[in-house]
């Protein structure tokens, strides 16, 4: 899908609190996305205001998440309720020499709008199937896939990704010019998301796959 270099700024998605970390590129956005196992997910019912962590995945120009029919937010969400969804990256800790000016890098995204209900029996589970392989590549090939039972009773909504801003934060800290000489240590502790050593389930006996063999990035 060829993406768009820019994604239009709404009153909700304009960024006014340190807006020079705005980015409403498409593949920024994108990129945040699909980096994340994990959204959540705000709106308000007649209990108030809640915030709930979803599993999400993207495929072309939606976020898509799944859940029980009989739950009480992909109930909410069916009826076209207005959300914001967002997703957050922490890549590091900035320790700048006076306690003001201390921060953080990050990726984050915000997503406002409405899910609508995957419908369709065939795009329900093509976009099913995307989710699985996004956990592990192939790994749709290998397990049972659901029955008719479970996908009856389970429903796919998706929200388009129309109205997105993202807000990146990178670098080092960021000193006043009175502060520079405290003799006191600066800079970045880095923060990251660490694949390690995959923990095999008892009485497993058949040839371990590729994708788990590579997953573990700690060594």
């Amino acid at each position: 899908m060829t993406t768009q270099a820019q994604m239009p700024s709404t009153d909700r998605t304009r960024v006014r609190r340190v807006a020079e970390l705005a980015n409403y590129e498409r593949d920024t956005a994108y990129a945040i996305i699909d980096s994340a196992y994990l959204c959540h997910i705000a709106f308000v019912d007649e209990k108030g205001t809640h915030c709930i962590p979803m599993a999400c995945w993207r495929e072309d120009n939606h976020l898509y998440i799944h859940g029980s029919n009989g739950g009480r937010l992909v109930k909410l969400l069916s009826g076209g309720t207005q959300v914001c969804v967002t997703i957050t990256h922490l890549d590091g800790l900035v320790l700048a020499r006076s306690a003001f000016n201390h921060s953080m890098n990050y990726r984050s995204v915000a997503i406002y709008g409405s899910f609508e209900r995957v419908s369709n029996e065939a795009d329900k589970r093509t976009a099913l199937d995307v989710f699985m392989n996004k956990l592990a590549s192939g790994r749709g090939n290998e397990v049972r896939p659901g029955n008719d039972k479970e996908f009856a009773a389970t429903s796919v909504l998706r929200i388009a990704l129309d109205e997105v801003a993202a807000k990146v934060r990178t670098g080092g800290p960021v000193d006043d010019a009175e502060d520079v000489s405290i003799p006191v240590w600066a800079g970045v502790l880095p923060l990251t998301q660490l694949q390690t050593t995959p923990v095999a389930d008892d009485g497993i006996t058949v040839e371990t796959p590729t994708y788990v063999r590579n997953w573990d990035c700690s060594k």
